[in-house]
């Protein structure tokens, strides 16, 4: 079901009365309320991928129990390598078996049609795959223990705000939410309806604009200007980061209506100053779940700068895969270590830790460094575009070698005034968890804007049912 669509207005309301005003009085009823909803949820698309999130969900939690209850450290080990095998086994079949197996037969001149087959990719398979890993490694690791209460920890895995595309969350901070009863709070659940609204602005209005333009671009890459390629890049970077970062709004507005906090997922990335910055800023739960459970355990930033370098590689192109499989996105992982490296060599990698405000001091300085980042953060975007590593170098050569220009042929006064608003909305608020924190303003300034906002969204809006797009990871 789309966070954009009929349907899930329909579906929210439903839900959000039900649990409130007849399951809120015992919380296991109210769970396995909450656990019956987002199966629905994600049955939507298609009921037959329902069995892998119950699979992950039984395997995880009878896993995790037996790591905490066996003595043996050797059977620990054993109950934990199950619980990874079963997920990475699930996910790797439907999402890299097409890819290794097309990449080898052509290695060795086979014919891949051969040995393909006809996979359909499960919608947010990598995402839940990943929050289940973390509760078993967490267990095994001391950190938390195992849940005792199976209608809590499904809930956990199956939460419908953000089971398709994140924000990735930690047991330790979401498990506990459906194991306690939650209170309905006035103040969390408007402030998640701001965000709400801000996410359906970024997706509906921003993201939704951009695309067809950015389709257009990147088909005719070869007939198009230097000016225009530059135009479809720095397009597609508003495109994705307000397709994705909307739908995190809409996930963590939406959780807050029913008493649930989703940790922050983009921190106004495009502000950040150097790459490392970015990088702490754009998806989070996915960035520090890697810090945390690879780039940490082979050895981080300890030891030799060759050792730290091989690391970043690993983060990044790992980074990479996991977000498709195709050999772009590793492309893509690549070049953003490559970009990585001056940081470590000159150890400027944990230097813009404080706000993304750029100090009065030097404020032309750090202007120029986000003016920077975001035009190298574009230029690998459009690794993550296009189809083949062949027609992003073309693109690339394109954007850098001069090309006639001969006018842009699109009409582009929605996507222009939509970014203007986005950005200057962002930078205003650039301290907060979300673009619309307007909670302070004065009542009549607060639904104006409401008003407006909603406004531009039916006015300028795309209302055409675009699905995410990382939903395809």
């Amino acid at each position: 079901m789309l966070f954009n669509s009929i349907p899930f207005l329909v579906f929210l309301p439903l839900v959000f009365c039900l649990y409130w005003f007849v399951f809120q009085r015992n919380l296991r009823v109210q769970n396995s309320f909450l656990i019956l909803a987002s199966y629905l949820f994600y049955g939507w698309w298609d009921w037959r991928f329902l069995s892998l999130i119950i699979l992950s969900s039984a395997v995880d939690y009878w896993c995790g129990k037996n790591i905490e209850g066996d003595q043996i450290a050797g059977n620990k080990k054993r109950w934990l390598w199950l619980s990874l095998g079963v997920n990475l086994g699930v996910l790797g079949f439907f999402k890299y078996y097409n890819f290794f197996v097309d990449s080898f037969a052509n290695l060795i001149g086979l014919d891949p049609a051969s040995f393909t087959l006809n996979i359909i990719l499960p919608v947010g398979i990598s995402f839940y795959t990943f929050q289940t890993m973390s509760y078993t490694i967490d267990i095994y690791r001391g950190k938390i223990k195992a849940s005792k209460d199976p209608f809590a920890f499904f809930a956990f895995v199956s939460f419908f705000p953000q089971l398709v595309a994140g924000p990735i969350e930690r047991a330790k901070d979401l498990l506990p939410q459906f194991e306690i009863k939650r209170k309905f709070e006035y103040n969390q659940a408007a402030d998640g309806l701001r965000q709400m609204l801000w996410g359906f602005f970024k997706k509906l209005v921003v993201a939704d604009n951009c695309a067809p333009i950015v389709n257009e671009i990147f088909a005719n890459y070869g007939e198009s200007s230097t000016p225009t390629l530059w135009l479809g890049a720095i397009l597609f970077a508003f495109q994705i980061y307000c397709d994705f970062s909307g739908y995190s709004d809409i996930a963590i507005g939406t959780a807050r209506l029913f008493g649930i906090q989703l940790k922050q997922n983009f921190a106004f990335p495009y502000f950040s100053r150097d790459l490392a910055e970015f990088w702490r800023r754009w998806h989070i739960s996915l960035s520090t779940w890697f810090r945390d459970y690879l780039y940490i355990p082979l050895g981080g930033s300890r030891g030799k700068t060759s050792k730290v370098i091989r690391n970043v590689f690993i983060i990044f192109l790992v980074s990479g895969i996991w977000h498709g499989a195709n050999w772009t996105f590793v492309a893509w992982g690549g070049f953003h270590a490559l970009l990585f490296i001056p940081l470590i060599l000159s150890k400027a990698n944990r230097k813009n830790l404080d706000s993304i405000t750029p100090s009065r001091k030097n404020i032309v300085g750090n202007t120029l460094r986000i003016l920077a980042t975001f035009v190298l953060v574009t230029i690998a975007w459009v690794f993550f575009r296009a189809p083949s590593i062949a027609i992003a170098l073309e693109y690339l050569k394109g954007m850098f070698i001069p090309q006639p220009f001969s006018g842009v042929p699109f009409q582009i006064n929605i996507v222009l005034i939509s970014c203007l608003i986005l950005l200057a909305t962002e930078w205003i608020h650039r301290k907060a968890l979300h673009g619309l924190a307007i909670e302070k303003y004065p009542r009549f300034l607060r639904w104006s804007i409401y008003l407006g906002i909603t406004i531009i969204i039916f006015q300028l809006g795309a209302m055409n049912n675009t699905s995410f797009i990382y939903f395809a990871f």
